[in-house]
C-alpha cells in the first residue's frame, strides 16, 4: 500500500497517516521532515535539494508508505508511486482551531513541535487560508495526469472508508 496525502496544515493528514500507519503497518513519513532542516539553529530552515531528493527516494524505495504533507510541485515521483493520492481539504475554521490547539500544546510541551512564535502563528494561519483557496484548485490541475488516483476528500474518515479501514477516526 503507497499512499499520498496532500493538504493545508490543520486538516489532519498527521493524524490520519499515523492512524493508517498503525491499522495497516506500513511506515509514515511527514514531508515537512524532509523539506524542512530541523536541526538547524533558525526555524524554516529549509533541507538542500540534493538531501531532499536522497531522502525522498529512500522513502519510495520501500514496499509500503504513507507519505503526508503540504507539498506538491517536487514530489512527481512520489505521486506516480502512490497507490492513491487524497488531497484533503477540511473546512477553514476547524483547521484555524487545529493549528492553534497544536501551538498552544507545543508550547506548554505537551506535544513535539518546531521552534514557533506568535508570529509565525499568524504568518501559518494566513498561509493556510490562502493555500485552501487558492493552492487546492492548483494542486487538483496539477494532479489530473495521475487521473482516478486522485481523491478529494474532507475528512480522515473519508480516507479510512476508502481504504477500507475498520476503525473509525475521532
Amino acid at each position: 500500500m503507497k499512499i499520498h496525502i496532500i493538504g493545508g496544515s490543520g486538516t489532519g493528514k498527521s493524524f490520519i497517516a499515523d492512524k493508517i500507519s498503525s491499522l495497516y503497518h506500513i511506515p509514515h513519513f511527514d514531508l515537512d521532515d524532509i523539506f524542512w532542516d530541523n536541526t538547524a539553529a533558525a526555524y524554516n530552515t529549509k533541507m538542500p535539494v540534493e538531501r531532499r531528493t536522497v531522502l525522498l527516494n529512500e522513502i519510495l524505495a520501500t514496499d509500503a508508505w504513507v507519505i503526508e504533507g503540504v507539498f506538491c510541485d517536487w514530489l512527481r515521483e512520489s505521486f506516480s508511486a502512490a497507490d492513491r493520492i487524497f488531497v484533503l481539504k477540511a473546512p477553514q475554521l476547524l483547521c484555524d482551531l487545529r493549528i492553534i490547539r497544536r501551538f498552544i500544546k507545543r508550547k506548554l510541551g505537551l506535544q513535539k513541535g518546531k521552534k514557533e512564535t506568535l508570529r509565525s502563528l499568524y504568518d501559518l494561519l494566513v498561509r493556510t487560508n490562502r493555500y485552501q483557496k487558492r493552492r487546492i484548485p492548483e494542486i487538483l490541475a496539477f494532479l489530473g495526469e495521475y487521473g482516478d488516483k486522485v481523491m478529494l476528500v474532507k475528512n480522515s474518515n473519508e480516507i479510512l472508508k476508502y481504504i477500507g479501514g475498520s476503525s473509525r477516526c475521532k
